[in-house]
């Protein structure tokens, strides 16, 4: 049983190659850095003159260009046959902005930085992603993209925990952090450099050259009827999932403390962390979309709890669940677009659904916050439920969007 249970786990690791270790390490030191920052910008962009509409205007901007350069960079990546190069100059981009929004603290320089910290975002994820799936067979891909999810969720993690210890020793020094935060961006940049293309085969070779645009719309038309149906029910459900914020909003306005809050934010991207991998093996077994569809179910329960309670500890018990949500959900559905779609596609196929979902997220949170000024949170978080409770009975019923692997039915 024992020798079992050990062969199965050295199996289990020959899945998670050299490269994907990497990736992995490059975005937990990527997360740290940035979730270093999470906490305190809005506080930060105060002291150097802005408002809580401009913040509001900064971080639109920002989510935008990254959701769009998504599409636009996949396109790109596939069209030219690389990977590596996308990878490389976006940890770049993001890793040197971020210290430098402290060096010039001036709204249009803050402006440029942060867009450009996004864009190093949008450069980088439908390439990173496609890598992962290169990287792994299509009976592994739950576990690969689960791990990296884990990898980079400790980080997400650790960068909370990083900033709340600095700013006990240090109350109210802001911009110390953005420059800390440049040295596991350093090391996130160095660990690039060891990341390669494959070489091509002939079964593999790069696909013709074609001119991308900002957002490559044509692959709508170019992708199979199987991705597209994937695609709506997933857009469908970005449009009413709204940014975390409003869960800590709720939290704050049901009067639990700051140090209370960030202690449960950094609760539930542990749990995240710590079960994605889990998930993603599981995923491997019993199917993607049976997984997925559990996410769902998770997020349908966390925000009517959301919308019907206001005691601390079932708060808790809900943003447990929101990480378990997570886990089974973030990195699946990535997982479950590449067994989709043919291999010369994947960073195209990705990119064209993060930057959708970038947009998408963008009206969750417009919608919710419109909603929530004029009708309440109650109202808010219901619809977003009653969304998502749609979803799953579309995936539930549909079985033309199964992985078409046998581990993945």
């Amino acid at each position: 049983m024992h020798l079992g249970t050990f062969s199965y786990c050295i199996l289990l690791m020959k899945a998670i190659t050299k490269t994907i270790w990497i990736l992995s390490l490059v975005s937990l030191f990527t997360d740290l850095a940035s979730e270093m920052l999470y906490p305190v910008m809005p506080m930060y962009l105060k002291t150097i003159g802005f408002s809580v509409l401009f913040i509001g205007i900064l971080e639109g901007i920002a989510e935008a260009v990254a959701s769009l350069s998504k599409g636009y960079f996949g396109r790109l990546s596939d069209a030219k046959g690389a990977r590596a190069p996308f990878v490389k100059a976006g940890y770049a981009l993001s890793a040197v902005s971020k210290p430098l929004l402290a060096v010039f603290a001036n709204i249009p320089w803050v402006f440029l930085l942060r867009t450009s910290d996004r864009c190093g975002k949008g450069l980088r994820t439908a390439a990173r992603d496609a890598i992962l799936a290169d990287e792994s067979a299509p009976a592994d891909r739950g576990k690969v993209f689960g791990f990296h999810r884990t990898m980079d969720t400790l980080g997400a993690a650790m960068g909370p925990a990083v900033a709340l210890l600095f700013l006990y020793f240090n109350r109210g020094e802001y911009k110390p952090l953005f420059y800390i935060s440049f040295v596991p961006g350093v090391i996130a940049v160095s660990l690039t450099f060891l990341i390669h293309d494959r070489k091509h085969t002939n079964n593999d070779a790069p696909v013709p050259h074609v001119k991308p645009r900002f957002i490559y719309t044509g692959y709508w038309k170019l992708s199979t009827p199987v991705y597209r149906r994937l695609l709506a029910g997933l857009l469908f459900f970005a449009l009413f999932n709204s940014s975390d914020m409003f869960l800590i909003l709720k939290l704050k306005d049901s009067g639990v403390s700051d140090t209370l809050v960030i202690a449960i934010y950094i609760f539930y991207n542990l749990v995240y962390a710590l079960s994605a991998f889990p998930i993603g093996i599981i995923a491997d077994r019993l199917g993607l979309k049976k997984m997925f569809l559990t996410g769902i179910a998770l997020f349908v329960v966390v925000y009517f709890g959301m919308a019907l309670v206001d005691d601390t500890v079932v708060f808790i018990v809900l943003f447990f669940l929101y990480g378990l949500y997570y886990a089974c959900t973030e990195g699946i559905a990535k997982a479950w677009i590449t067994v989709l779609c043919k291999a010369d596609e994947r960073a195209t196929a990705v990119g064209f659904f993060s930057g959708l979902q970038g947009i998408a997220a963008l009206l969750a949170s417009t919608l919710a916050g419109v909603v929530w000024y004029s009708y309440g949170y109650r109202v808010a978080f219901s619809i977003s439920a009653s969304a998502a409770a749609v979803v799953f009975l579309f995936f539930a019923f549909s079985r033309s969007v199964n992985p078409d692997v046998k581990t993945g039915a």
